[in-house]
């Protein structure tokens, strides 16, 4: 899939390069250009949703070095160099990571359109702490919104999967 997205031109000032979930990518990316944008139009790689564009509800979560970041208030530009993570680059070739096994079997989604962020900042938190308390995932997730369902079900959803072993 990505494989269609790499530009071979020559270098211009106009070229991002970057690796995306492992995989390195040059595109053409305009100074302005939100890294949302270039994602979800460009490479399109559709899993990381537009929802607020003010960067309050965490639906645009991508991990940049493996630390949450919202892509809609990023310009593309400050990601050269650097690795950029979405859900697609999480989500294993076939079947589902442990974390998402863990919010569908313990019913965390309900319309869906939220879950990529919340799946992408808890595997961040995963990464970092393999077993957080109930307060250290309330405070990962605080940045995410779900309009559908209450968090208790998203939480022990992240905290079944930490018990599992890992995101």
């Amino acid at each position: 899939m990505l494989d269609d997205c790499l530009v071979t031109e020559m270098p211009s000032p106009d070229r991002l390069d970057f690796r995306l979930n492992g995989q390195p990518v040059a595109v053409p990316c305009a100074a302005h250009r939100i890294l949302l944008d270039l994602l979800r139009e460009d490479l399109r790689l559709t899993g990381t949703k537009r929802g607020c564009d003010l960067g309050t509800c965490g639906c645009c979560t991508v991990l940049v070095d493996g630390r949450p970041t919202l892509s809609c208030l990023t310009l593309g530009r400050l990601v050269e160099g650097r690795e950029v993570t979405t859900i697609e680059g999480i989500s294993p070739p076939r079947g589902l990571s442990a974390l998402q096994a863990a919010f569908v079997e313990n019913g965390a989604t309900q319309c869906g359109f939220c879950t990529p962020g919340f799946i992408v900042t808890a595997t961040a938190l995963l990464r970092a702490n393999p077993r957080p308390s109930r307060e250290e995932i309330e405070r990962a997730i605080s940045g995410n919104l779900c309009r559908c369902t209450g968090y208790t079900k998203i939480i022990e959803a992240i905290q079944a999967a930490a018990d599992a072993g890992g995101p």
